[in-house]
């Protein structure tokens, strides 16, 4: 039932613990019903964009600097930060148990393996940390540049989608929070983004930056159309409390 006190919140009359007359249960079920299938579908194209992001940036760093480019404390800007992610990286690496992982620890007396393969293990938010803490430079920029964005835009929205990514793997409320993490706003990109909401604290937002990085890394991605027949599905949600436009389906973007 706690679970549930969030989703029955937006039908309690102001200031007030009774509800509005005609609220049901079954209302409130259907946004919690809509929420999860929501996070289910950010998920799966969370996925794809921390593939990507892992690929671009062991590709970029490895040809500029060698495949155990991130053991290297002259690539970072920080020795205190550089050290804390190595350590972060060889827990992940002590807890998988990934066949190639397990063959190059037999084989091998390096800390780490090749940076294509630790990577393959580690997490989102250590991914995010490495690309904050990198050295300012051509690398970090061209990293940047293959999403169409400046490397301190893709720093802020790296961050944000962790962020977002660790509400839907606790199945935590989605649907109308005011985020507490923001992210930063784009002078310009290269790839069309929208319109730049009043309050870029809402999923409205985060959804918008998640759909921008999927037209590089999956141009032919359905996000778009599949969070149109979730809305569908549910007809009943308020999209404006996601933060939504009136006029968000004749974006460029959502379009």
């Amino acid at each position: 039932m706690f679970r549930m006190k969030s989703y029955l919140k937006p039908f309690r009359q102001q200031n007030s613990r009774q509800f509005k007359t005609g609220t049901t249960f079954e209302n409130a079920y259907n946004i919690y019903k809509f929420d999860s299938e929501l996070r289910k579908i950010i998920c799966s194209e969370l996925e794809k964009i921390e593939i990507s992001i892992r690929t671009q940036l062991s590709l970029t760093m490895g040809n500029s600097a060698g495949i155990y480019w991130f053991e290297d404390t002259t690539n970072f800007r920080d020795a205190g930060r550089h050290s804390l992610l190595l350590r972060k990286l060889q827990e992940e690496l002590r807890r998988s148990d990934d066949d190639t992982i397990t063959e190059f620890s037999r084989n091998y007396t390096n800390h780490f393996p090749p940076t294509w393969m630790t990577f393959e293990v580690s997490s989102f938010g250590t991914l995010s940390m490495m690309y904050k803490w990198l050295n300012a430079g051509h690398s970090r920029r061209q990293v940047a540049k293959f999403y169409g964005l400046s490397d301190s835009v893709m720093e802020s929205w790296l961050h944000s989608i962790v962020y977002i990514r660790n509400i839907c793997a606790h199945h935590s409320r989605l649907w109308n929070r005011r985020l507490s993490i923001n992210a930063i706003v784009p002078r310009r990109t290269t790839l069309p983004f929208i319109p730049i909401p009043a309050d870029t604290k809402r999923v409205y937002y985060m959804l918008s930056i998640i759909l921008y990085f999927l037209q590089t890394i999956n141009p032919n991605n359905t996000f778009s159309s599949r969070f149109k027949k979730l809305l569908a599905k549910y007809p009943q949600i308020d999209t404006s409390a996601m933060g939504f436009p009136e006029k968000w389906k004749t974006n460029a973007l959502w379009a």
